[in-house]
């Protein structure tokens, strides 16, 4: 059973992974099991060309961070386990968690964050309950959300990036993942305020 498994691995699903990797030098975090689940073949990332993010180069694309993220995540973090071709069905509840169904696989997690994007075209069973429409886009282009509460959909469920409600920009979603991340290591901190802060020696 995993402690937590993100589902995508676009701006705010590898921004919370990274972060929760980056924990595993903390006595809390050491011993947890963190999968993601990239389900992003259609990541709107794929398709971005970035001129107005800060710390990228203009010009910089989508589907190179895509690649850059997950790379980052295997050579820094590979106790993450990143999950590849597959696609979530599923994500029902049960005693101890969650099980997580995908198009070859079954997976247990005590926690669950769903990171996928906001698309009316999102139909994992057993998110249905917490669907409507996306507070911040227009009605005309059928958005979704889950409805939340400082990304909590349900006890051990949270919701990250557009998904959640926010617009769609790459350091906002990127800022969603980030938070969800650090509520997980506060939790796991028994309460305690917890982030991850890496610095230069000097």
């Amino acid at each position: 059973m995993y402690d937590v498994l993100i589902i995508g691995a676009g701006a705010a699903g590898m921004s919370c992974a990274l972060i929760l990797g980056s924990a595993k030098s903390k006595a809390f975090a050491k011993d947890r099991r963190i999968g993601l689940i990239a389900h992003q073949r259609t990541s709107h990332l794929q398709t971005a060309l970035f001129n107005n993010v800060l710390g990228f180069t203009s010009g910089t694309l989508g589907a190179d961070i895509l690649k850059q993220g997950s790379d980052q995540l295997t050579e820094l973090y590979p106790h993450v386990d990143q999950i590849k071709n597959e696609k979530v069905k599923a994500i029902l509840r049960i005693v101890d968690g969650f099980k997580v169904t995908t198009n070859k696989n079954t997976y247990t997690s005590k926690t669950v964050i769903v990171a996928v994007g906001y698309t009316n075209l999102m139909t994992i069973e057993g998110l249905g309950p917490y669907v409507e429409p996306h507070p911040r886009a227009p009605a005309a282009k059928e958005r979704i959300w889950l409805k939340n509460e400082d990304h909590l959909v349900d006890d051990g469920l949270y919701v990250a990036g557009t998904l959640a409600g926010w617009r769609s920009q790459f350091a906002i979603a990127s800022g969603s993942g980030a938070q969800v991340a650090t509520d997980i290591l506060t939790l796991w901190n028994d309460g305690q305020d917890a982030h991850v802060h890496d610095k230069t020696q000097g």
